[in-house]
């Protein structure tokens, strides 16, 4: 009968330690973008619109400050099947295109749905390496003669 208890307990204990009243969720960048976005019209609204509706943008591009990009990524914690590991519950990001006059021209709004999965070679080019090794052998054959004593 001790045994039993024992799992018994135990079952408890691993029920008990998983159950929680608030899930776990780490938030980054813009909350709401989905919703939010739609509160803002192309060829109608400026940059002081969405600033007003969004807030300051996550990047602005570099060279002419014309292109916008806002980010909600939200994380939280996976079901007993996924052994408590993170998982991404929300990956949005806004693309807003102004023109010079500072008006709003394209819009487009990229969800986890439309993520793309990418396969980047393993491969190595043999000439880089090649190179690399006759620099790095005479770089270390010099050193070897600076520091040689006599």
């Amino acid at each position: 009968m001790s045994f039993l208890n024992l799992v018994i307990a135990l079952a408890i204990l691993l029920i008990l330690t998983n159950c929680q009243k608030k899930e776990l969720v780490h938030s980054h960048g813009i909350s709401f973008l989905e919703k939010r976005q739609e509160k803002i019209v192309v060829n109608n609204s400026n940059r002081n619109d969405v600033r007003k509706k969004l807030g300051h943008p996550s990047t602005e591009s570099i060279f002419d400050n014309t292109i916008w990009i806002y980010v909600e990524r939200t994380r939280g914690r996976g079901k007993i099947t996924k052994l408590g590991q993170n998982i991404m519950l929300k990956n949005n990001v806004l693309v807003l295109k102004f023109d010079k006059y500072g008006i709003l021209r394209e819009k487009e709004f990229y969800d986890k749905t439309k993520m793309q999965n990418i396969d980047f070679s393993k491969k190595t080019t043999e000439g880089l390496n090649r190179e690399r090794d006759f620099i790095y052998n005479f770089l270390s054959s010099m050193r070897q003669k600076m520091f040689r004593k006599n």
